[in-house]
């Protein structure tokens, strides 16, 4: 038995959605680095600021971009 034609081609998997949404906030905020933590389930980033840098972590993507832009706004 085989797969319906062109079932699953169109999806990515969880890792290569996880990659293009790191991709995509990297893009945003230049200067941060963005990754998906496989031990902890949660999303992270490096961002520098004036006092130095700073790790942050959010459940979400759309959390840490939250994240990201306020502590942009207070660092």
């Amino acid at each position: 038995m085989t797969a319906p034609q062109g079932a699953g081609r169109d999806e990515p998997t969880p890792a290569a959605f996880r990659a293009a949404t790191a991709r995509g906030l990297q893009e945003q905020f230049p200067g941060v680095r963005v990754w998906f933590g496989e031990a902890t389930g949660s999303w992270w980033a490096l961002v520098p600021l004036r006092d130095g840098p700073r790790l942050l972590e959010a459940p979400t993507p759309q959390q840490l971009r939250d994240e990201i832009m306020n502590s942009r706004t207070r660092g």
